[in-house]
């Protein structure tokens, strides 16, 4: 079955809620060259539209790892949890860009995750650096617990 043809993977209520409630960080792994796998915490964003339905953004600098991981090999887990709940998205590079909007991804990330004035500053650090942002959509959601 191609990416174009998986079903989507809808998110209810109560793990949406767990995503997206408290600014939460995400764990990604990714496959390095030699098959091993790479994993690292990052911020992470879940949107919602007609065209893709639910899906993750992740953004990153150029150059680190786990993105040229991710434009080699576009598959990914990301796991968001807090104590023993957790939601674990198996899933696949649905877009790459780096444009501006990977600079409006990053600077979305930074008002959520922190205090206004040190997401200024963050922002305009951001703004000097070359910027990709992925849209992860998921194959496959796995719940541990009761995230709600």
């Amino acid at each position: 079955m191609s990416a174009e043809t998986k079903p989507r993977v809808a998110i209810d209520a109560p793990v949406r809620s767990f995503l997206t409630r408290a600014p939460r960080y995400a764990t990604i792994a990714t496959i390095n060259p030699d098959g091993s796998p790479h994993q690292i915490v990052i911020w992470y964003l879940l949107h919602s539209d007609e065209l893709l339905g639910d899906h993750l953004v992740v953004n990153s600098r150029r150059g680190r790892r786990w993105p040229t991981n991710l434009e080699r090999d576009g598959r990914a887990n990301l796991t968001v949890f807090e104590a023993e709940d957790a939601v674990t998205f198996e899933c696949h590079v649905e877009q790459i860009y780096d444009d501006e909007r990977a600079q409006a991804d990053i600077a979305e990330m930074a008002r959520r995750y922190d205090e206004p004035e040190m997401a200024q500053r963050e922002i305009a650090r951001f703004r000097t650096e070359p910027r990709v942002s992925f849209i992860l959509r998921p194959d496959r959601l796995l719940v541990h617990g009761s995230p709600s």
